[in-house]
This record gives C-alpha cells, sequence and structure tokens, in this order.
C-alpha cells in the first residue's frame, strides 16, 4: 500500500519521510547506470530497510520506486527481464526406498520412547524431509517461501512425521480483526505470525495423542528455534485445517483458538483467479502480550547482514 500525505508517505508498513524521498530521488540520480535490483538494494542499505530476518526489504523498495516512477518523482532505467532463479523453479520429488512404508508403530506416547522434534538443518535430510511431505502429505510438497523450519517428528521407534512452519497468510479478514491490528501493523509486523502449514503423521503411526503431543512441543520451542535460524522470536502461530478432511482436534487439544473459516478466495492478483474450499483458522498465541506487539512498532528483528 502506498500512501501519499503532506511530508511522508507510508509504503509496506514503513513511513518514508519527505527527506528520505529526496534521498531516493538523489540515489536515482547519482545510480542511473545501475538495474532496479541493483537500485532497491542500494536504496534498502541506504535507509536501513530490513527484512525481519536481516534482508534486503528489496520487493517492497522495487514496488515502491515504481508507484514513485508512475508519479513522477523519479527516473528508472528500462525493466531487463530477469532469467529464472534455479531455486525458484519447484522441483519434482521422486520416490526412493529410504521413505517407502514401514511396520506399523501403535499404542501411546509412552510406548514409543521419547517423542522429540529436530530441526532440519543438512541438505540430505531437508530431501528425505520434501520426499516424505511429497508422497504422504494430501496437499504435497511445495517450496516454501522465504523463512520457514522444518522438522522431523522422531522417537526410538524411527521418524514418525514430518512438520514446517513458514511465513503467514498476508491477509486473512477473521484472523486479522482478531488481532486488532491495522493493515499498516500488519504489513510492518506480519513476519511474527508464522504458519503451521504441513503436518505429516505418517500413515503407519498409530499413536494416540501423538499430534497434540507434538504441538505441544512446538509451542515450547519455536521462539527459540525461529530465533537462533533467522534472528528473531514469533509471537504468534496461526493454521488451517481442511474441514472436508479433518476437524482440528489435535490442535483443540493442544489449546489453539479457532476463529472461523476462511472465505476460499485468495488475494485478488492482476490477470490470475485463485479459490479453494473454506478452511478452519486456527491461532496459537506464543506470548501472552501478543496483542500489544502485533499492534505496535516496537518489533525488531535482526538487525545485521
Amino acid at each position: 500500500m502506498l500512501r501519499i500525505g503532506q511530508s511522508s508517505l507510508v509504503q509496506c508498513g514503513r513511513e518514508i519521510s519527505s527527506e528520505e524521498i529526496d534521498l531516493i530521488r538523489e540515489t536515482a540520480q547519482v545510480f542511473w547506470r545501475l538495474s532496479r535490483l541493483e537500485l532497491a538494494k542500494t536504496i534498502c542499505e541506504h535507509l536501513g530497510w530490513l527484512t525481519a530476518s536481516g534482508g534486503y526489504k528489496v520487493d517492497a523498495c522495487e514496488k515502491l520506486l515504481e508507484k514513485l516512477e508512475a508519479r513522477g518523482v523519479v527516473a528508472l532505467p528500462s525493466k531487463v527481464s530477469r532469467p529464472r532463479r534455479k531455486d525458484a523453479v519447484m522441483p519434482v520429488v521422486r520416490a526412493t526406498e529410504r521413505t517407502a512404508p514401514q511396520g506399523e508403530i501403535i499404542g501411546k506416547v509412552k510406548d514409543i520412547g521419547l517423542v522429540r522434534l529436530e530441526v532440519v538443518t543438512d541438505k540430505d535430510d531437508a530431501k528425505l524431509w520434501d520426499e516424505y511431505v511429497a508422497l504422504y502429505h494430501y496437499l504435497g510438497y511445495k517450496r516454501p517461501f522465504g523463512c520457514c523450519l522444518r522438522y522431523f517428528i522422531c522417537s526410538q521407534a524411527g521418524i514418525l512425521g514430518c512438520m514446517l512452519l513458514s511465513g503467514a497468510a498476508k491477509a486473512l479478514r477473521v484472523r486479522d480483526r482478531w488481532i486488532g491490528w491495522s493493515q499498516e501493523q500488519r504489513f510492518g509486523n506480519l513476519p511474527w505470525l508464522i504458519n503451521n502449514s504441513r503436518f505429516l503423521i505418517f500413515p503407519w503411526v498409530c499413536v494416540s495423542n501423538l499430534s497434540s503431543h507434538v504441538l505441544g512441543q512446538l509451542a515450547r520451542r519455536v521462539r527459540r528455534d525461529w530465533l537462533h535460524r533467522w534472528g528473531y522470536s514469533p509471537v504468534l502461530m496461526e493454521t488451517f485445517v481442511d474441514p472436508l478432511r479433518f476437524r482440528g482436534v489435535s490442535y483443540k487439544a493442544s489449546n489453539w483458538e479457532y476463529l472461523g473459516q476462511t472465505t476460499g478466495k485468495g488475494l485478488v492478483r492482476q490477470g490470475r483467479t485463485y479459490s479453494t474450499t473454506p478452511r478452519m483458522i486456527f491461532v496459537k498465541p506464543l506470548v501472552k502480550d501478543f496483542r500489544r506487539q502485533l499492534v505496535s512498532g516496537a518489533l525488531v528483528g535482526r538487525v545485521e547482514q
């Protein structure tokens, strides 16, 4: 969102003063040989405009530059089509023997030894995680965008399942009303809300209360794990449950709060349509004062590159 006022404007939750607009104009004039991408990185460096995890907020800056150009504030170099990054191509995940179905694991949590969550950091383990999710999760595998954490659910009986934490939905009417934040506050503080976007217990694992046990572990440790990996600690989790497949029993048992359902319509994008069946929305606060933090301007992520 871009809003122009008397002496400043707001872009993606950040207020940019008239002095900073002058700096952007001067930078575009001085570094006129740079590409749009390089110019956006340079401006982000000058303004200290960083994501919560410490990277340059390039996408937001490029959108800002385009809108300033449309208003005649800056002159930008011509657009150059960028080669598609290799990591932007969705990989084909093929089944191997290591993810073949195992013998049944049946019983109670106490029967299978210590259940623990293990953060996936090794590349080979990440490929194994991707393979499991591609084969056994009903939504399949999609490369997570931005900050994320993969977990294996493990015990003495072996790997029992997989979990994924990733970025939250950009906008949800029910959720945003429940939090009570403004659009600008949402733009600025959305990184501190994360989504449990994959939760998989393997089909050969039938252990009573395992899911709620794992969700309890996740709530106790995810802030620390996210801080270690990305340099800041989230304050709220969300997830979506397909009511045609599940009832959200494990989330309810783990004290996640049910807020309502999505509309089944995604964000409106020019030239694109998106629809799905409505999903149940559950949220789990990770700190007591999560609302106060999410509506404040005090949340600070990693400051170094």
